[in-house]
């Protein structure tokens, strides 16, 4: 005779989420089972986010355990995805159910100025350009902090040369490291080991991102920059979720492709509803060598910034700047590799000088002593 539902489901309650480590009945994976009397059990499985990179393994477990009960001749197995409510309450209950933590930077009244630094793809110098605006806006007054929110491409910390460095925890609450007159933190910080490579799915991106907003002392700052992971994934649309008033920084290069790839991180900020400040084209010409830096040799081509930015601009419905285009240099690579960014090691090259400029228009001035709590509190006399 063939398994009842209940018998079914009794067994996939021996199946663990390859990383969560409960079982997937438990964290209400298991959306339908359904028995028919040839004794194929059809399971339909809803995953935390659609590209899980764990579903081959997941398939391969449910249906080893569901092939072990009497009576079963087949498995059907339908991947689903979870909807943005299952997803908050699997959250919630991996939080045992005690309210997270508040972030700062989400609140109503909160001073700070969040920008997320996204791109469509990769290799467009993103966290190059994250890294020298920080340093460049630090030098310009301004209290900073770096959250290196690419968690499984995380560069920030070497390119602030303190990727050996672990930050200071003081009970329940984690102390940036201090680097270039900026505060840094970063998964990799985080990590046992350096090499040591993080194969997270969402929830536990989003817990992590939640971690590090709530739980690191930031202090009072003006300027938060976010360096976001290239693309449209899980973080992206955390921040979104997370820091609404956050507003985003397209960085792109100057060719056709990429220009292209970079409108849909611009368009993704309109899902989460959050605003785009502007976009930097990087690598944007190389001064010529022999003539000075007024003949641009054009490596990659050019307009791509401004393509992005008029696209976005008629797309969004409002104007969205191109901040600058910022030359190739090959200091800024080479400042990133030995951890001495060049906003900070060579201001006055033509690279930094742009970056400067952004870094201005972007941070303004420091707030001084409007808005900020003192700390003080009245004495008797």
């Amino acid at each position: 005779m063939a398994p009842t539902a209940d018998q079914v489901t009794t067994a996939l309650g021996g199946v663990l989420d390859p990383e969560i480590k409960k079982p997937i009945t438990d964290l209400g994976m298991v959306e339908s089972v359904a028995v028919r009397e040839d004794g194929v059990v059809a399971v339909r499985i809803l995953l935390t986010v659609a590209g899980c990179p764990m579903k081959d393994t997941l398939r391969r477990d449910v249906t080893a355990a569901v092939s072990k009960l009497d009576g079963v001749t087949g498995v059907e197995i339908d991947l689903g995805v979870m909807s943005t409510e299952q997803r908050a309450a699997l959250q919630t209950q991996l939080r045992g159910g005690v309210a997270e933590k508040e972030i700062p930077f989400s609140r109503p009244d909160s001073l700070t100025k969040v920008f997320a630094i996204a791109s469509g793809k990769g290799g467009v110098g993103k966290s190059s350009v994250t890294v020298n605006l920080a340093v460049a806006m630090a030098r310009q007054g301004l209290s900073v902090g770096v959250l290196d929110a690419d968690i499984y491409g995380h560069s920030v910390p070497a390119m602030f040369g303190v990727a050996d460095e672990r930050p200071t925890a003081v009970d329940d609450m984690i102390m940036p490291v201090p680097a270039h007159g900026v505060k840094v933190i970063s998964i990799g910080m985080l990590k046992p080991k350096r090499d040591q490579v993080v194969a997270w799915r969402g929830p536990i991106l989003d817990r992590a991102l939640v971690q590090m907003l709530a739980d690191v002392y930031w202090g009072d700052l003006d300027v938060l920059l976010l360096d976001l992971p290239p693309g449209t994934g899980d973080i992206a649309i955390s921040v979104g979720q997370r820091l609404t008033s956050a507003e985003v920084i397209v960085v792109t290069t100057p060719q056709e492709a990429a220009a292209e790839v970079a409108e849909r991180a611009g368009t993704m900020a309109q899902m989460v509803h959050q605003r785009v400040a502007g976009v930097v084209e990087n690598m944007s010409y190389l001064p010529c060598p022999h003539c000075g830096p007024e003949h641009r040799i054009e490596i990659f081509g050019s307009g791509g910034g401004t393509r992005v930015a008029e696209t976005l601009s008629a797309r969004l419905g409002y104007p969205i700047p191109l901040l600058g285009e910022i030359p190739l240099d090959e200091r800024l690579r080479s400042g990133g590799d030995l951890g001495r960014p060049l906003a900070m090691a060579d201001p006055d090259t033509p690279a930094a000088q742009v970056l400067d400029k952004i870094a201005s228009t972007l941070g303004g001035k420091p707030r001084g002593l409007l808005g900020r709590q003192l700390g003080l509190s009245p004495v008797g006399r």
